[in-house]
Parts: C-alpha cells; sequence; structure tokens
C-alpha cells in the first residue's frame, strides 16, 4: 500500500521536510516512489509548496496520507479542493486556484 509521508530532510535542530508517495514498509527517510512537495514547519507561516496534481493523481489510486500528511494538507487547503475533485471538478482549475493561494500567502508574507 502506498502512503503519503513526511521525508525529514535538513540540519540536526533544523529539520525540513519532503511529502513523498512511499511504499507503507520503507524506513521513513528510505526509499520511497515519488517527491510531491516540500514543508517547512520553522518559518512563521509554514512554507508548503506541493504538486497538487501529482497529489490527487496518487490519492485517486488508492495513496493514503499519514496523520501529519493530513494536517499539512488541511493547513494549505489541499485536502477542501481534493473533495471537490472527488465531485468532478477539472483538475486545472483546482491547481490554478491553489497556484493563487500560494502566491497570495507569498505576497502577504513579504509584506
Amino acid at each position: 500500500m502506498v502512503r503519503l509521508r513526511l521525508r525529514r530532510i535538513g540540519l540536526k535542530g533544523q529539520p525540513t521536510y519532503r511529502v513523498v508517495a512511499a511504499d507503507k514498509e520503507s524506513p521513513r527517510d528510505g526509499k520511497f516512489l515519488e517527491i510531491l512537495g516540500f514543508y517547512n514547519p520553522r518559518t512563521q507561516p509554514a512554507t508548503v509548496h506541493l504538486k497538487e496534481d501529482r497529489v490527487y493523481h496518487w490519492m485517486k489510486n488508492g495513496a493514503l496520507p499519514t496523520e501529519s500528511v493530513a494536517q499539512v494538507f488541511k493547513a494549505s487547503g489541499t485536502l477542501d479542493r481534493w473533495e471537490r475533485f472527488k465531485k468532478g471538478e477539472a483538475v486545472e482549475t483546482l491547481v490554478k486556484e491553489a497556484d493563487e493561494a500560494e502566491a497570495k500567502r507569498k505576497e502577504t508574507k513579504s509584506s
């Protein structure tokens, strides 16, 4: 079974994470199938970059997010867009909306 999970990167005491699709049995920092994004909890607000089209692809094919990834998805609005995707909304519309939300977040962060 495939899980969407966090893979730790960064220096000692300075964690950052990659969101990856990995086999359930592989270790936390072990083999993975695809990098889906990046998460840095040390910034205010936390930095999240996701390839939402690939996230939808994996979730459509049965991948389940871990609890921590589900929290990241919820904070970034990805879970809400996933529910709309399941109801039949176009991927392009949702990805465009996600890009606009990220640009808005960057704009408010730099102000």
